[in-house]
């Protein structure tokens, strides 16, 4: 008889032995239970916690997972009427609440280092006749790097992550006052910030951030470095390069992780841009990209020498003829891909002028106040790019694919850059959008970033987006919905 596995195309030889391998592990280690793990929407890790008995049924056949859970907003409210019969003719696949079916990949197992005796698995859904969800935004970036590979290329991917700890003082989890979404626990800071890089406030922090490093060494994640931030209880972790799908599930893994490892120990951690919180300061995340051969490996933005009659603010002075392709692309459909680097209200309040964020679309040298820094030197392996416009809540799958489709669209028309700024704050230059309903409208206006996404995919980010801002909208007190909207759960 045939499995669900089989049928979806996924199992084959190699894929029987990983089973193999994963089962008789969790059995020499004592391993009681098994999370299974897939990346919503909006980054968050949702799915079922198995007990080992039913693991190698899981492998075969998939558990099911309601559907509902993909067409939530950040409040976890299902933005699509899903009973009135028109949903599968908006999303083919999909209504009445339907069941999809998660399929676990052997290869992902990790053992949880704050969890005792628990694995996770990361899984992708699958609709019941086997064929693939293609909304999933893990295949999008997986589409989206085999369009780079038809092309002999790959992106490489760096991630530095600026979030918030905090010490939890109250979980304010009393069941008389439950909410939809609850309120956040009240919290204290874990440093007082306004002291950048200081050593002192990192080992005021050390407790917090050594839960931190613990977590991202025992997930097996490449953390390179831990860094007191500007802000109030404000911090960075940077990560080393590795290829762009790797990087995005690092990022989701990440994320998850020290949000949970901390809660256990009493500290709140939030990946929101801007806490609620007066002189807070807002954090982003900072993509490093370069693009390099699929075979060999070698950066191909990389330049020997400057071009010809080129100055500091051309790109051909460091760039080579594909670097400057790749980033005049990404200038052309910086508007358009705003919404998937900066994906909630709360983020666009990052974006002032002297803040080190961007405001307009635009590349510097060398320049955290551009959108985009060129980094490097003519002959340096290292020459990349760098995207200063994510928010740390994005979901790293669709900010990753983004920036491969805008990109490769430079790279197909040999789009030319424009000279860098010296200005990044002038105000002359085009303006990023400054707002979450602005951002959908610049999507909705970018064709290629449409047509590149798929319209299934942007017709579910617009309607889940579109019900955020809705619900704004007719908030009477905007701070307290944000504090419920995001604070509290991101």
């Amino acid at each position: 008889m045939t499995s669900f596995a089989e049928a979806c195309g996924v199992h084959d030889a190699p894929r029987a032995r990983a089973c193999e391998r994963l089962l008789a592990r969790v059995a020499a280690e004592g391993i009681e239970r098994v999370r299974i793990g897939w990346c919503d929407l909006h980054g968050v890790l949702r799915g079922k916690t198995l007990m080992v008995d039913a693991l190698p049924g899981a492998l075969a056949s998939g558990i099911t997972l309601v559907s509902t859970v993909m067409l939530k907003d950040t409040s976890d409210r299902t933005a699509f009427k899903v009973f009135d019969g028109s949903l599968p003719t908006q999303m083919p696949g999909f209504g009445f609440a339907n069941n999809l079916v998660l399929l676990p990949d052997p290869e992902s197992f990790r053992v949880l280092p704050w969890a005792p005796r628990t694995g996770w698995l990361r899984a992708q859904p699958w609709f019941d006749d086997a064929t693939p969800v293609a909304i999933d935004t893990r295949r999008v970036l997986q589409a989206a790097v085999q369009r780079l590979a038809t092309q002999g290329l790959a992106l490489r991917c760096g991630l530095e992550v600026e979030f918030h700890i905090y010490r939890i003082d109250d979980p304010r989890l009393d069941p008389q006052q439950a909410a939809w979404p609850g309120e956040p626990p009240a919290v204290s800071m874990i440093h007082p910030g306004y002291n950048l890089l200081a050593e002192a406030w990192a080992d005021l922090a050390d407790e917090a951030l050594a839960i931190v490093q613990r977590t991202a060494q025992g997930l097996q994640l490449p953390l390179r470095s831990l860094e007191v931030e500007l802000g109030p209880s404000q911090v960075e972790a940077v990560f080393d390069v590795t290829d762009a799908l790797s990087a995005a599930d690092q990022m989701v893994l990440f994320r998850n992780g020290v949000r949970q490892a901390l809660r256990r120990s009493g500290y709140h951690a939030s990946f929101v841009c801007r806490p609620p919180f007066p002189n807070v300061m807002a954090s982003g995340w900072h993509l490093h990209q370069s693009l390099v051969d699929l075979a060999g490996g070698d950066n191909r933005m990389r330049r020997d020498t400057p071009a010809p009659g080129s100055t500091d603010r051309d790109a051909a002075r460091t760039l080579s003829p594909l670097g400057e392709h790749y980033l005049a692309g990404l200038l052309a459909h910086a508007r358009g891909m705003a919404v998937f680097c900066t994906p909630t209200i709360n983020g666009f309040g990052r974006f002032r002028p002297n803040a080190l964020a961007p405001m307009s679309v635009l590349w510097g040298r060398d320049n955290r106040g551009a959108m985009l820094r060129v980094l490097g030197r003519c002959g340096d392996a290292a020459t990349r790019i760098e995207n200063r416009i994510g928010e740390p809540m994005a979901n790293p799958y669709l900010y990753i694919a983004s920036q491969i489709h805008a990109g490769l669209d430079g790279v197909q028309r040999r789009l030319a850059a424009p000279p860098a700024t010296d200005a990044p704050y002038a105000g002359t230059a085009t303006a990023l959008p400054t707002s979450l309903e602005e951002a959908l409208e610049a999507l909705a206006a970018d064709d290629h970033l449409r047509a590149a996404f798929g319209e299934p995919m942007v017709r579910c980010l617009d309607r889940v987006k579109r019900s955020e801002c809705e619900r704004h909208a007719q908030a009477e007190d905007k701070d307290e919905w944000q504090r419920r909207e995001y604070f509290s759960r991101f």
